[in-house]
């Protein structure tokens, strides 16, 4: 079994930043891509950034220049600095990660984390 235990959420007002947290851990072999994505009241979840093993990552437009995706693999964590918060950013944030439970045959699933929230007051 895989968990993602995710941390840093918390209340901040608009122009400040916080950093978010989250660690695999439990019966895997590697994780692959990682990323956070986020649920604002009354929407669907999206995209915020990914990031490959290998370092390659992807932000969303609206949070280009402001967001930043990090991964520490030997950690098996990874991390979301949020700089210049906006209102609109309010949403739970989601961790998910594709890990490799298996080589032969090769399995990954799909995990996600419990979510936290993110609230920015203007």
């Amino acid at each position: 079994q895989v968990q993602l235990v995710e941390s840093g959420g918390g209340t901040v007002q608009a122009g400040g930043s916080l950093r978010l947290s989250c660690t695999a851990s439990g019966s895997f072999l590697s994780t692959g891509v990682m990323g956070w994505y986020r649920r604002a009241p009354g929407k669907q979840r999206d995209l915020v950034a990914t990031i490959a093993s290998g370092g390659t990552t992807n932000h969303a437009d609206s949070v280009k220049g402001r967001f930043t995706i990090s991964r520490d693999n030997a950690k098996n964590t990874v991390y979301l600095q949020m700089n210049s918060l906006k209102p609109e950013d309010t949403a739970v944030y989601y961790c998910n990660a594709q890990a490799t439970v298996s080589l032969f045959p090769i399995r990954t699933m799909s995990i996600w984390g419990q979510g936290t929230q993110v609230t920015v007051s203007s």
